[in-house]
């Protein structure tokens, strides 16, 4: 299977994706366009299919959109990996963006938890403001059913230090879907 369509529709948003754990294109409009960076590297770093597209209240401000695209994109990942059968499970990654390096590390195991250790300088990166990150990243690790850590090692440059975190993931998610045996990692037999 390994593969998922989801669209949800709220009073504030609406918004639908497609995507392909073993590729594909990757095509993302959000109306915020450093999100839509964001999320093209983490589809393209990843090696995922992935078209997303939303439309939010951007008059009130870009809260709504980033949350909602985590909540769908993470309901995309969990739904794409079923059974969590047949993949390697646990994946990590450092990545260096310039001066700013970024880590990440995700545990596919049913059990959503956040730990997210970055600080930004800057208000805004574009369009995003910068306390969006986190919570995209919540969103995302709660509706996938991943634990998810994301940490900022150092860095000056904000857009570097976002764009180190968002490769750091795409890099341990593309590690921790592999493919396996088939088996269920888990001494339980059971995620």
């Amino acid at each position: 299977m390994r593969k998922a369509d989801i669209s949800r529709k709220t009073k504030e948003t609406v918004i639908s994706a497609s995507l392909n754990l073993d590729g594909g294109e990757v095509k993302i409009k959000t109306g915020i366009g450093f999100l839509d960076h964001m999320l093209t590297a983490l589809g393209v770093h990843g090696g995922f299919g992935l078209t997303l597209a939303a439309k939010g209240d951007l008059e009130v401000d870009g809260h709504h959109t980033a949350e909602d695209v985590g909540i769908v994109l993470g309901k995309a990942f969990g739904e794409a990996l079923g059974d969590k059968g047949g993949i390697v499970r646990y994946g990590s990654a450092f990545i260096p963006m310039d001066e700013a390096l970024g880590f990440c590390a995700v545990d596919i195991s049913g059990r959503p938890f956040l730990v997210f250790n970055a600080e930004f300088t800057n208000e805004k990166i574009g369009e995003l403001d910068t306390c969006l990150i986190e919570e995209f990243m919540r969103a995302f690790a709660f509706n996938a059913g991943i634990t998810l850590h994301l940490r900022c090692e150092y860095g000056k440059n904000d857009h570097h230090k976002a764009e180190a975190l968002f490769k750091a993931l795409a890099y341990a998610l593309k590690a921790a879907t592999r493919q396996n045996s088939g088996e269920i990692v888990s001494t339980k037999g059971v995620l």
